[in-house]
């Protein structure tokens, strides 16, 4: 079967290695490396035969990536960090060609040797630190979008290096092909957002416009590595055509299907990928230069680190943004594999070298996701460290906060709630560590402060030991358990609302004293109950019964002492006794043309009518000589038993209020 089985046997191959690693709770990146590995030609047993054949379905696999990418990311989402992407790359490459220099001459190396060597150490992997980012939850936040602009520049820079680095013995030949790339480079981007923003768009929506989800999902694939491939003809790169047409389809209005029909395609072909750098490794090789490959892999990994970080912090990113820089940039890349052969193919470098580099990069990228997994851990450690590092605090009130509401968490509920109180003029602090969400805080106008909420530094510029009440909307039990603890300490008196993620939970917020709990999902399900329901037509007093059961069953099930979930259950119920509830006046409906004080609705039935919407207007509290019409639009409030007496009162022949004899 050829290529075929050997698709099979590495992606079954990857399949058991990604389990094991789920199982340590590792990325999954490291089982597909270490499915290439096992399969690849210097480790004996079963081995995929064509390797090349998997390296060149791999570079599909890169180019799907970056098209993910480029329809994930619009233009907008990459303003926030164009001087670093346009300026700081460029100075990053110089720095690290530099100090890659550097050492290859201090290892003795020739120096066209150690010019190589700085200039594939100065690319790092696209593939790698967006999967990694993906699995971590950090794609969307400030940091992933300066480390994705840095890549995007650092991918464009391949090119002028492919070119510059064979022609280092006729530097003019060089110029001259090098501004031909530019020049094609140009055409493409201009012809791009000029004529690709208008085309590709009409295209999709043609054809999502016939009907067909497959043929759909087809023209999005052939878009993505068609324009690659178009590039890749013109002399450019491959993935970044696909990373440029992915860009263009973001902006239309199929571009969130079009993500979503291409994840899986681009999921199957980034195995591939990442079982290609396994089989680039060569484990008798490592063993027998262990000394240097690991002396490299710290001195390369550590120096190209502090450059990302240390450009970040120039360019005025602050907090956190650096430290996960330095931790996710400092790998080697995919694309320094393909200037590798360029440099073997053309005798710049010799094969014991390229071995030697080869080995320490894959090296790099395998610990890429083990060491940028550390970053909060290592930024809690340095907020502890520096004390008196200055908190960014936005928007704050010139007066001192008091009495205030302090909200951990700024996701869809905690931005909410700020809303809300912001209408009602309640005064409130937010606290985020999310970078992409203090922007959106920020941008709303909202007082927040940046960092972790259960740091006592935090704390103190939260003012938590004059606040009223603290609203805990992060969903992670730890997270949250720490946050209360430390706010409990400095203000024993505090409030506290938390936001419940599993109902084993009781049992935490219980030792924690905290009985104001939502459960969204619980939340969430309940109100699908009462959709169903009634859209069923089964009588509103019923629905809530069945539904308050519920409520009740789940408090009920708490923990040992349950008597504060008693009673706050007990205090909903009551709430929904007196809910207010409209009810529409339908054709032969007893009470049209009667006055409420003809129809003596309260004497009867024990409701009352506190608002009646006609022709779009609304009239609260109307007086007893109000006179009903067709298509009124009725609001009553009273207990269960009232408001069945009411539904009974104006539909006695309903079944659920027929008595029979």
């Amino acid at each position: 079967m050829g290529i075929a089985t050997d698709i099979i046997i590495l992606v079954l191959t990857a399949f058991f290695c990604g389990l094991v690693m789920q199982r340590l709770h590792q990325p999954l990146i490291l089982g597909y490396i270490l499915a290439g590995i096992i399969l690849g030609p210097h480790t004996g047993g079963v081995t995929v035969r064509d390797i090349h054949d998997i390296e060149l379905l791999a570079e599909i696999g890169v180019a799907l990536l970056l098209f993910a990418l480029g329809l994930e990311f619009s233009l907008k989402d990459l303003r926030p960090v164009k001087y670093i992407a346009l300026i700081g790359t460029p100075l990053q490459m110089v720095l690290t060609i530099g100090f890659g220099y550097a050492i290859g001459r201090l290892f003795g190396w020739e120096w066209k040797t150690a010019l190589w060597f700085g200039s594939l150490i100065s690319l790092s992997s696209t593939m790698v630190i967006l999967k990694t980012l993906m699995n971590q939850g950090w794609l969307g936040t400030l940091s992933s979008k300066v480390m994705i602009g840095m890549l995007i520049i650092q991918d464009l820079a391949v090119v002028p290096l492919m070119i510059i680095l064979p022609q280092l013995n006729n530097p003019a030949g060089g110029i001259s092909v090098l501004g031909l790339a530019f020049i094609k480079a140009a055409l493409f981007l201009v012809a791009m957002f000029f004529l690709g923003t208008r085309l590709l768009p009409y295209l999709l929506k043609t054809i999502a416009e016939i009907g067909s989800r497959e043929l759909f999902i087809l023209a999005i694939t052939a878009i993505g590595l068609g324009v690659g491939y178009t590039t890749y003809l013109v002399g450019l790169s491959f993935a970044f055509g696909a990373f440029i047409a992915g860009m263009v389809l973001s902006e239309s209005d199929y571009g969130h299907q079009a993500l979503s029909d291409i994840i899986p395609l681009r999921d199957l072909f980034g195995l591939l990928f990442f079982a290609s750098v396994g089989m680039l490794l060569d484990p008798r090789f490592l063993l027998s230069h262990f000394t240097l490959i690991l002396l490299l892999v710290v001195v390369v990994s550590i120096g190209k680190g502090c450059i990302f970080a240390l450009l970040a912090r120039l360019f005025r990113y602050r907090n956190v943004i650096p430290l996960a820089v330095g931790l996710g940039l400092f790998q080697v890349g995919e694309f320094s594999f393909v200037l590798a052969r360029i440099g073997v193919a053309s005798q710049s470098i010799t094969s014991e070298f390229y071995n030697m580099f080869l080995t320490m990069a894959v090296v790099t990228m395998v610990l890429t996701p083990l060491i940028s997994s550390q970053t909060s851990r290592l930024y809690s450690l340095k907020k502890r460290w520096v004390q008196n590092e200055p908190l960014e605090a936005l928007n704050f009130p010139e007066d001192e906060l008091r009495n205030h509401v302090v909200i951990a968490g700024c996701g869809r509920i905690g931005m909410q709630i700020a809303e809300m109180l912001q209408q009602l003029a309640i005064p409130f602090v937010l606290v985020e560590l999310d970078q992409m969400r203090i922007e959106r805080a920020k941008a709303a106008g909202f007082p927040i402060v940046y960092g972790d909420g259960s740091q006592e530094v935090v704390q103190e510029a939260l003012r938590i030991e004059r606040a009223a009440l603290l609203v805990v909307t992060i969903p992670g039990i730890v997270v949250a358990r720490s946050i209360i603890s430390h706010a409990r300490k400095i203000n024993s008196g505090i409030r506290v609302v938390a936001r419940m993620s599993d109902p084993d939970f009781f049992d935490v917020f219980n030792e924690l004293q905290v009985t104001d709990l939502v459960y969204p999902e619980f939340e969430a399900g309940l109100e699908m109950i009462r959709q169903v329901l009634l859209y069923l037509r089964i009588p509103v007093p019923e629905i809530q019964h069945h539904t308050e059961n519920l409520r009740h069953q789940l408090l009920t099930q708490a923990a040992t002492p349950a008597e504060g979930y008693r009673t706050l259950g007990q205090m909903r119920a009551a709430e929904q006794q007196f809910d207010l509830q409209w009810v529409e006046i339908d054709t032969d409906n007893p009470l049209i043309e009667k006055s409420i004080a003809e129809a003596e609705i309260r004497k009867i039935t024990g409701v009352s009518i506190v608002g009646i919407i006609r022709n779009g207007t609304l009239q609260t509290n109307p007086e007893p000589s109000f006179r009903f019409r067709q298509h009124d639009l009725v609001a009553i409030i009273g207990s269960i038993q009232a408001r069945h007496k009411f539904h009974c009162f104006i539909n006695p022949l309903s079944e659920k209020c027929v008595v029979l004899p």
